[in-house]
């Protein structure tokens, strides 16, 4: 009998404030748009993307928003091993905002609440997700506490992740990203000088080697590369990612993943 090959990791994600964010909205136009009852109507599918705009006012014009490029990147390096979905409480012109974003295609399925008749935080939206896909948990991250706390108590890895900084540190203490990160400069003896500064202070395993960009002759284009897995907490490098981009930039680098 032939076995089933193993599902990879489920990774489900919030939109909004994870991979996508808004301008400023005044506290007055707010207070009318995300009225709770008015809400719900709108992300469970009860009326329209366009009657929620229609009871809000001609003020709330409609907008896709903008992508959160660093989040993105992330994405993509966890959906080499992660079957990436996401879990959004929208309204129905969903869909049309992820195709005009070009989100659709850097996720592997879409979970709308609109679609669904449920939202976050229901229980249900999270098992509804998991049975449709397949699997018996997953790891979920959400910008909204109170969402990651109801993913827990469903039984999923639920996490809090206020900004992008967070979202790469829950993905990189998972395995959901590689843990390395190799700081690439120009010059050997700095590259030496910082690896040796780095083990001291407990990163590792600071391993240096030159990386020939050009060719074993062009020795104009030769970088010289600190390998880095592990930081002095203990987590993986690729979770101090911001952290290691500005210290290669100090020394006239820059970042790659390992």
């Amino acid at each position: 009998m032939e076995r089933t090959p193993a599902l990879k990791p489920l990774l489900l994600l919030d939109l909004d404030g994870v991979l996508r964010s808004f301008p400023p909205m005044s506290a007055e136009l707010a207070a009318i748009a995300f009225e709770p009852s008015l809400l719900r109507r709108a992300i469970t599918g009860e009326i329209s993307d366009e009657q929620w705009r229609e009871a809000v006012g001609a003020e709330f014009a409609a907008t896709s928003g903008e992508v959160i490029a660093e989040a993105l990147a992330l994405v993509r390096v966890a959906r080499r091993q992660c079957f990436v979905a996401l879990l959004s409480n929208a309204t129905t012109r969903l869909e049309a905002d992820l195709a005009l974003l070009g989100l659709d295609v850097e996720v592997d399925a879409v979970f709308n609440s609109s679609r669904l008749g449920l939202a976050k935080p229901d229980p249900a939206i999270y098992r509804r997700v998991l049975d449709e896909l397949g699997y018996e948990t997953a790891v979920f991250c959400d910008d909204d506490a109170q969402n990651a706390a109801a993913a827990r108590a469903a039984g999923l890895d639920g996490v809090h992740v206020p900004d992008t900084a967070a979202l790469r540190t829950a993905l990189a203490v998972r395995g959901l990203i590689p843990p390395t990160v190799l700081l690439i400069l120009p010059d050997r003896d700095e590259a030496e000088g910082l690896a040796t500064e780095l083990l001291e202070s407990g990163w590792g395993p600071c391993a240096v080697h030159r990386d020939m960009l050009a060719g074993e002759d062009d020795a104009e284009d030769v970088d010289w590369v600190v390998e880095l897995t592990t930081a002095p907490d203990g987590l993986p490098a690729s979770a101090h990612r911001a952290a290691l981009d500005d210290l290669a930039e100090q020394h006239d680098g820059f970042t790659g993943e390992g």
